[in-house]
């Protein structure tokens, strides 16, 4: 329902979809159908007579057979029933039914009795919740026996405001279904619990089997039991192989049904034409978890996997994967068919790709960082980036998580997930598909779309992620974030034992984008009492090739100490007094001496072979070495950035005032109703929209004739004023490089000249004309919403008008916005000094055009059918905003709730 008119079912009422319960098994939730009276009889049945008085208040199995009948009757309007299937079995169901009042239902919920405390009843209200507000249902009421704990627990937890009225032994509670940060934290609360819980028996498995352990060597399966069996896989070890007794010295059974004991997670390795009956076997046995490492599966095979593990509860990583890993002591499970063997260590490892997963199990474990798990998630069909992110954020060992992602399965919930872990770890990933030839083979080899870069981009940007170009890149900055502290802001103090590699190193550093300032004359003289004569102390620091050990740890100890810097690079090279980097150079260098706590050091040693290693130091934390001054400057660059993410509010959801909500719903459905395929607003359809959310427009009038224009002209601008006319239709999208637009026009002579020409020029294909005053001047911005399918409403902003495409200086966030992110979002683009007087300029009104970004998020937010809204050009000046010319289009799409808790 929408401004008090009951609509019919939702898209969301008929769906069936599968979620996770506390302890992480796997429920179905749908309708409930006819043909469920016999199981929901059942459920009754099995109650207890406690369970039977707290549901009907009196103990009657006759109470039970007639909300049987009433919940399994076909649906009706007002009446939404859902039911919880666990396996075959049917374990919970809710409802709620409408009153006299539509805004309000009454709600009634019954679990199974050994379902108790699992999070049953929490998981039906939550997707209850969801269908009721889709269909205009703003509160929940129900009457419960005062001493029904269990139901008090499950409506307080849930996150929602809840209000109570006693009266004797009843208690009548209303629920509001209002949701808010409370209610998100809440269900985040609960998704982490569930998933990591339902993650126990794939990471922490306490027996293990290989379905399609070969006798060939060079077989996936075959490696995958040798690198278990090598890595002395903490449990019972299985393999299975119908045509043979043994596989490396391991006696192999013939089906997963043949253990005497269903494993805890099986890896499946078979050919590809094998895999499906496999996993069925494996749900009939008992197993909890699944790597599927076969590849070559379509998309129809996949699909039917994924309902087979979904009917039986079972987890699943790939297809199409590398396996996965971890190392801690109690499991020490490689579970891969790579080579290099997992060191353990303290980063969190997922990827898609298997070769790139091999690239950072050898990079990190020759920097000596280690792996905690790794996760190789093939085609991410179950298990994806978002479960790994909460596995890892609790597991007790993970202190850096590093991703390589080409799809997103949800990326709200990937997003929110991502802040909060992002708080307590560096989160890094490889921002890869940046061309459009990157992007086309990321969508091919995940069978995921393509994903535009600028709005994956701003996912990570609002995530607080550390987004590198490449892998080298994203292990330098590994090695650094692993070893030193952030810095505390941009500036590099640069040293170097040769004045052309502190050249270098100080260009490096602001190319990066770090500054690197003049020191203070009082630390230059400091600086050039301790080194040895012909140094120079500017900044770049050099030290001059006879510089020794002592000198240059006393000099990098004095920069660090100096508070001129917040952070010290050293780049030092061979020279004609050393020909080759001195130990002793190197160790003094990378000293900690007690006055440098909270300063990163790093080191560019021009003849190092590698890339990046780390140095380690006898009494304080490893440095990291770099073979370029490149590789340090990025690396720094990316610290910096993670600092001030860290330094940041969190931000709250902006909640502009003065919004129409009702007003822009009944709009969007009139548009609809008249245009079920959708199309593009009219320029008086789309004043109305903008009206309903606030935003400032020029004052406008739409003619059809001479006349018209001329009244038009003379009403809006003034005797002394200057019109716009603007030609109006269909194709007229692009109007100013399609000659739709004459501005200065003043008198009535220049106004009826201005329609004649639009006329002859443009016949038919214009079908009226808007008059505008002409607009006050200023800067000319852009600023508009792009609904992307997989990651939802897209916020862009930057320099407007007729250059906006040419220049494209544009920054863009995903919806919903924070106050943060909104004035990221002003300042973010490269031409924002001018919106603060840059070199005398007048400054805009940035708190205006704030507020504009904030309208369009509440927006986008409102009306998942905004395909696309574009402001453009928004002209800002001293006293305010006003957007001169905008257009809308619209689509018939419903909205998806990002955060209800389900699996892909």
């Amino acid at each position: 329902m929408r401004n008090g008119t009951a609509t019919t079912d939702t898209a969301s009422d008929a769906r069936e979809v599968c979620a996770l319960l506390s302890d992480g098994s796997t429920v179905r939730l749908r309708p409930a159908c006819p043909e469920d009276r016999g199981q929901v009889l059942r459920l009754y049945g099995d109650m207890s007579t406690d369970s039977l008085r707290s549901r009907f208040f009196v103990v009657s199995r006759r109470s039970g057979e007639q909300a049987a009948d009433r919940l399994c009757a076909p649906p009706e309007a007002g009446h939404r029933t859902l039911v919880a299937v666990h396996g075959d079995r049917l374990v919970g169901v809710a409802e709620y039914e409408l009153g006299d009042d539509p805004t309000s239902a009454e709600i009634a919920l019954a679990v199974a009795d050994d379902f108790h405390c699992r999070g049953v009843g929490t998981l039906l209200l939550e997707h209850l919740v969801h269908i009721a507000r889709e269909n205009g249902v703003s509160a929940f009421t129900a009457d419960v026996l005062a001493d029904n704990h269990l139901i008090h627990k499950v409506f307080a937890d849930l996150g929602l405001r809840v209000t109570r009225q006693y009266d004797g032994p009843t208690v009548r509670g209303v629920i509001r279904l209002e949701p808010d940060e409370r209610y998100l934290a809440a269900v985040d609360n609960r998704s982490r619990t569930a998933g990591t819980a339902s993650l126990q028996p794939l990471l922490r498995p306490r027996s293990l089997a290989v379905i399609g352990a070969g006798t060939r060597p060079g077989s996936a399966g075959r490696a995958v039991l040798h690198n278990l069996r090598e890595a002395h896989f903490n449990g019972p070890l299985y393999a299975v192989n119908p045509h043979a007794h043994a596989v490396l010295r391991i006696p192999a059974h013939a089906s997963v049904t043949d253990l005497a004991h269903p494993p805890d997670l099986a890896v499946i390795a078979t050919p590809a034409a094998a895999v499906g009956e496999t996993v069925v076997q494996c749900g009939k046995a008992g197993v909890r978890a699944l790597v599927v490492v076969a590849s070559g599966l379509d998309d129809g095979a996949i699909a039917e996997l994924t309902e087979v593990c979904r009917h039986w509860g079972m987890r699943m990583v790939g297809p199409n994967c590398l396996g996965i890993a971890n190392t801690e002591e109690s499991v020490r499970m490689d579970a891969t068919f790579a080579v290099t063997k997992p060191v353990p260590g303290t980063a969190g490892v997922a990827v898609q790709s298997g070769g790139v997963g091999i690239a950072l199990l050898d990079g990190l474990s020759r920097l000596g960082i280690g792996i905690s798990s790794f996760v190789s998630l093939g085609d991410t069909r179950d298990v994806s980036s978002n479960d790994l992110l909460q596995w890892w954020e609790g597991d007790g060992r993970t202190e850096l998580a590093l991703l390589h992602l080409e799809s997103f399965g949800n990326p709200r919930a990937f997003s929110r997930t991502a802040r909060r872990v992002a708080r307590r770890m560096p989160v890094l990933t490889v921002d890869a598909g940046r061309s459009e030839a990157g992007r086309r083979a990321a969508a091919s080899h995940t069978a995921a779309a393509a994903i535009p870069t600028m709005t994956r981009r701003a996912l990570f940007t609002q995530a607080g992620m550390t987004a590198t170009r490449t892998l080298g890149e994203l292990l330098d900055t590994a090695a650094l974030l692993h070893s030193q502290p952030l810095p505390a802001g941009g500036r590099v103090a640069v040293v170097s034992n040769a004045g052309g590699a502190g050249v270098l190193a100080a260009d490096a550093c602001v190319d990066a984008g770090l500054t690197v300032s003049e020191l203070p004359s009082d630390l230059r003289g400091e600086l050039l009492a301790l080194l040895p004569a012909g140094a120079s102390a500017g900044n770049p620091v050099d030290t001059t090739p006879a510089v020794n050990a002592q000198e240059l740890s006393e000099c990098v100890d004095r920069l660090a100490r100096s508070g001129a810097t917040d952070a010290v690079l050293v780049a030092l090279v061979p020279t004609a007094l050393s020909t080759a980097v001195g130990a002793d150079l190197v160790t003094a260098a990378t000293s900690a001496p007690k006055g440098r706590p909270g300063v990163p050091l790093v080191v560019a040693l021009l003849d190092q072979p590698e890339r990046v290693r780390l140095l380690r130091t006898e009494d304080g934390p490893a440095v990291p070495s770099y073979g370029e001054p490149q590789s340090a400057a990025q690396a720094l660059f990316h610290a910096a950035e993670r600092a001030r993410w860290l330094a940041r509010p969190p931000g709250r959801c902006v909640q502009p005032t003065g919004i129409d909500g009702p007003g822009a719903h009944a709009l969007v459905e009139a548009f609809l109703a008249r245009d079920p395929a959708g199309g593009w607003l009219d320029v008086r359809e789309t004043a109305r929209l903008l009206g309903c959310y606030g935003i400032p427009r020029l004052p406008q009038a739409c003619v059809t004739t001479e006349r018209e224009a001329v009244d038009a002209a003379a009403r809006l601008a003034g005797p002394d004023g200057a019109a716009v006319l603007k030609a109006q239709g269909p194709g007229l999208l692009h109007k100013s490089e399609q000659g739709a637009v004459l501005l200065e026009l003043r008198g009535e002579s220049q106004v009826l000249a201005a329609y004649r020409d639009l006329t002859r020029r443009l016949g038919t294909a214009m079908t009226e004309v808007l008059v505008q005053p002409m607009a006050a001047r200023g800067t000319e911005l852009l600023a508009g919403v792009v609904q992307d399918e997989v990651f939802g409403a897209l916020l862009l902003f930057g320099l407007g008008g007729t250059i906006s495409e040419l220049l494209a200086d544009h920054a863009a966030r995903l919806a919903p916005l924070t106050d943060t992110d909104v004035h990221e979002l002003v300042t973010a683009p490269r031409y924002a000094p001018l919106l603060f007087g840059h070199r005398g300029s007048g400054p805009a009104d940035v708190a205006a055009l704030e507020d504009l970004l904030a309208r369009l998020s509440r927006m986008a937010d409102d009306l998942p059918e905004l395909a696309e809204a574009e402001c453009n050009p928004v002209i800002a000046g001293p006293d305010g905003i006003t957007v001169v010319d905008a257009r809308v289009r619209l689509l018939p799409r419903h909205a998806r709730d990002p955060y209800l808790r389900r699996l892909p």
